[in-house]
């Protein structure tokens, strides 16, 4: 028999749980929907509508960071790897997995923690169209509300106690979505504060090309194959930069630069996140002439200065300016992602 717990829960109340878990809020839909598998067991709730409910709640979630992820381009999956512990690896695991399942991925990646929330957006990114999008996660979908609801029918005997969990869950929740918001609001107070200490070292894209055609000793250092292709051979970046992965150079501790020497960082993004976070690692190792270039790629090539997918490799411009690079990692993590 359900007991007073159970009967609170109702088809809006499994709706919106649903609806906040794909919006990658800290809602534990899985109980939800188990929850209601056992209710619909017991005859509380019918089976044919919580899975309804659950599909519909998942599939307009998705829909919004897909049409988010067409919008705003692959800036909104960095975004949403920059409040991971380690962006990089969340975004290279995401683009591997879509790479090597394609769209019939979607229909079992929300049983696999981290990619349910990153895949959508993905998808929008690479213009996938928008009925096969529909079509994939929908049967993911699918697969998932159904499979947790089944799961809670089968295990509908021990009802009591996943109500008892469910009538505790709010004052839980109410610590972790606190918790979360705290991280969220770190994070992003410490993206300002990079910015804010990076904003006087900036070079302007002008200034950089006429120094390189002058041949002064600048160093400039690509980082951009962590940033929405799959393929790092395909991107364009500027003639005698060196392709190389920010994370190694943010955590390795064999980095040199000669005091003649000038280091500059670029990334796709116009707010140059990544080479801010990655400029400020390096002078935290005591490499005090890193510069960034103002308004990244983007702002290289609005202005029509050259590109080339032929970039020099780490090895190339160490042996031309005496630094030292994390070359194996860095090449290892390059080919990795192509």
């Amino acid at each position: 028999m359900p007991t007073n717990h159970t009967l609170a829960l109702t088809y809006p109340m499994i709706f919106l749980a649903v609806f906040a878990n794909q919006l990658c809020l800290p809602v534990p839909a899985v109980l939800f929907l188990m929850t209601a598998g056992a209710l619909v067991a017991s005859g509380s709730l019918h089976l044919g509508g919580v899975i309804l409910v659950g599909v519909v709640g998942s599939l307009l979630a998705d829909y919004a960071w897909f049409v988010l992820g067409r919008w705003q381009g692959f800036r909104v999956v960095r975004a949403l790897c920059a409040f991971s512990m380690d962006g990089h690896h969340c975004s290279v695991r995401a683009r591997r997995f879509f790479a090597r399942r394609g769209l019939p991925g979607l229909m079992f990646a929300k049983f696999i923690p981290g990619l349910d929330g990153l895949l959508p957006p993905l998808a929008g990114a690479l213009n996938v169209t928008t009925i096969l999008f529909l079509v994939f996660d929908g049967v993911g979908a699918l697969l998932w509300s159904s499979g947790y609801c089944f799961l809670g029918y089968w295990f509908a005997d021990r009802l009591d106690i996943v109500a008892a969990l469910l009538s505790r869950i709010g004052g839980i929740l109410g610590v972790m979505i606190g918790g979360i918001l705290c991280y969220f609001v770190w994070r992003a107070f410490e993206l300002v504060r990079i910015m804010r200490q990076l904003r006087l070292r900036v070079v302007s894209p002008t200034l950089l090309y006429q120094h390189l055609k002058a041949g002064k000793r600048i160093a400039a250092l690509d980082l951009l194959d962590v940033e929405g292709q799959e393929s790092a051979k395909v991107i364009p970046g500027i003639p005698g930069a060196a392709r190389i992965s920010p994370a190694p150079l943010r955590s390795s501790a064999r980095i040199s630069v000669p005091p003649d020497v000038q280091v500059i960082l670029y990334c796709s993004s116009p707010n140059q996140i990544t080479s801010a976070r990655t400029a400020l690692a390096l002078r935290r190792k005591g490499i005090s002439n890193v510069w960034v270039l103002q308004g990244g790629l983007k702002a290289w090539r609005e202005l029509g200065l050259p590109v080339t997918t032929n970039l020099s490799s780490a090895a190339d411009v160490a042996a031309r300016f005496g630094i030292e690079l994390p070359e194996k990692k860095s090449q290892a993590q390059g080919n990795a992602v192509a």
